[in-house]
């Protein structure tokens, strides 16, 4: 099982309306109990690349196989199929308001597990387990919709966990999140991928990639994968990132913007 495919991305093209080119030729192979970063700037393709793994959305051009099974929209069509994907298959939005549904943090957590049909009690174990582990019993009760953004991305989190599913697809995990609650979603996030599940995280946060990642794929601007290596190997290309926009290609400091004005001032 160690080296089971779970995602092999052939070609794969998507264009919003089928003119707005979000992902071009894209390439990819996830294996069993990988953590896989999907690196890039904000626009280069990354979160659709995400939904497209998580048959969200389907491709324009191109095939993707799950678990050695093609993701087409008629494979979705059948349920068994579908349900056997969202079984296996955990999705974390970017903003956590589009995943929180649920009239309480309790509800919102045991959705998942009621739709495969355990019993009540395996639910309740499985929620309150959840719960103790992202550290919300106190929230239970209440509606996830006046919680803070930490505390939301928290129950957001917990409902996928109560999944248990073998693959986590986080897109911008760590985005709008305080210091704290970010270095706390890392530790989580890692120790996931130390339990076994394979990882895909879509992010521009270099930070994470390099605490977390066993493997990146950089995006560039043109919705191509740039490159892809261990993280050392591709952060330390400085070049490269500044080439797909992940880093700055020059700084100012205070004296050489004080120089440029001063240069103005003179020439006019």
């Amino acid at each position: 099982m160690k080296n089971e495919v779970v995602f092999q991305v052939k070609d794969v093209s998507y264009a919003y309306d089928g003119q707005l080119m979000a992902v071009d030729k894209v390439n990819l192979l996830v294996r069993h109990g990988e953590r896989v970063a999907i690196l890039g700037a904000n626009g280069c393709g990354k979160s659709t690349l995400l939904k497209l793994l998580d048959g969200l959305y389907f491709p324009t051009q191109g095939t993707i196989l799950a678990f050695g099974a093609p993701v087409t929209e008629n494979a979705f069509q059948d349920e068994t199929y579908q349900h056997a994907f969202r079984r296996r298959v955990g999705f974390l939005f970017q903003d956590s308001d589009v995943q929180l549904f649920s009239p309480s943090v309790w509800d919102e957590v045991a959705f998942a597990p009621l739709q495969l049909g355990l019993s009540r009690q395996k639910v309740t174990e499985r929620v309150e387990a959840a719960l103790h582990t992202l550290h919300i019993e106190k929230l239970r009760e209440r509606a996830p919709h006046r919680l803070s953004g930490g505390e939301k991305k928290r129950v957001a989190l917990a409902s996928i966990l109560s999944l248990d599913p073998q693959v986590w697809l986080l897109d911008e995990p760590t985005g709008d999140l305080d210091p704290r609650s970010a270095a706390w979603l890392d530790d989580f996030i890692y120790e996931q991928g130390e339990q076994g599940h394979t990882i895909i995280i879509a992010t521009h946060d270099l930070g994470l990639v390099e605490s977390i990642a066993d493997r990146v794929y950089l995006f560039n601007e043109q919705h191509q994968i740039a490159a892809e290596g261990a993280p050392d190997q591709i952060l330390s290309d400085q070049a490269l990132l500044v080439a797909c926009n992940m880093l700055p290609g020059h700084k100012h400091t205070r004296e050489t913007r004080q120089r440029a004005l001063t240069h103005l001032e003179e020439a006019n």
